[in-house]
């Protein structure tokens, strides 16, 4: 089992990006994925800046992937991919269709992120024949759902295994708009949004009425509004079959909680998983926002 560190999700200061991938360089991470999948106006780094990070983090041994937009809404946002996926020497996660077909032309291997919509084994076949290699499960889907995508790729998929990855920490990625929440929460249209989302490292909460905390807006992205945390749920996930195990970058904190993951692949967890605030309902196949307590790790 494998941990990755997936793309920030967050609108961060350059200097703040740098800092935190230096600060990754000894972890026990596997994979790092980087670049910027959620805004296109989101321009604090260059592409040349992440082929740097890039560079650093695959010379101090890891893993490096280039992720692409998720929503594409313009030529200008096309031509931005089209430049990552002419990278070289790094995999592409594909988190849009147009990547995949540029990656697809040119015959080369890919990643399927979150939001290719890959909810059966006939999905992952027909990818597969495209170039795909590893798939991160869409985060709605439940434990018992990748069970028998896998069991039944085992029949459809060729002798090559396909790597299936799952998003285990950080604020569930649930949507995208074309419009931005954040700007408009501040009266701001999109067009002249002022980079607010700078103002919120880690989103921006939203409460119902009765104060509950039920969404997170990121810009034109919505997450979930409190984190979801499958570190408990480690032997089951093993037990499906999956690979890879992605932590979603936090302003502050990702260190302990990348210890905690690589801690408990040996049966020794070190955060508090117990707390209200973290979900992991959509794990278990109830609603997406409950925190099941049925814990199975260090139990006979």
């Amino acid at each position: 089992m494998k941990l990755s560190l997936g793309p920030i999700q967050y609108f961060w200061p350059r200097d703040t990006v740098y800092k935190f991938y230096e600060s990754i360089q000894d972890l026990p991470i596997d994979i790092v994925y980087l670049g910027e999948t959620v805004c296109a106006k989101r321009r604090e780094l260059k592409l040349e800046d992440w082929v740097s990070l890039a560079k650093m983090l695959a010379s101090s041994g890891k893993e490096v992937v280039m992720s692409t937009l998720t929503l594409i809404e313009a030529e200008s946002e096309l031509n931005s991919v089209r430049k990552i996926c002419d990278q070289q020497g790094y995999m592409i996660e594909a988190n849009d269709m147009a990547a995949v077909q540029l990656m697809s032309a040119k015959g080369l291997p890919f990643i399927a992120g979150p939001f290719i919509n890959i909810y059966n084994a006939r999905t992952l076949a027909m990818l597969q024949k495209l170039g795909l290699k590893r798939w991160v499960m869409p985060v709605e889907l439940s434990g018992e759902s990748l069970r028998e995508i896998l069991t039944d790729a085992n029949g459809l998929c060729r002798d090559s295994k396909i790597e299936t990855e799952v998003f285990s920490y950080g604020k569930l990625p649930l949507a995208y708009s074309a419009r931005c929440f954040t700007a408009r929460s501040r009266g701001l249209p999109k067009d002249n949004c002022q980079f607010v989302c700078l103002n919120y490292p880690q989103g921006q909460d939203v409460q119902s009425q009765d104060g509950q905390g039920v969404f997170t807006l990121n810009g034109i992205q919505t997450q979930s509004g409190s984190t979801c945390n499958l570190l408990y749920d480690i032997p089951d996930i093993i037990e499906t079959g999956a690979d890879i195990l992605r932590i979603s970058p936090q302003l502050t904190g990702t260190q302990a909680v990348i210890t905690a993951f690589r801690g408990a692949f040996n049966n020794q967890p070190s955060i508090n998983t117990s707390d209200e605030s973290y979900c992991n309902g959509y794990w278990h196949h109830k609603a997406g926002m409950d925190n099941d307590h049925t814990h199975t790790l260090g139990k006979s």
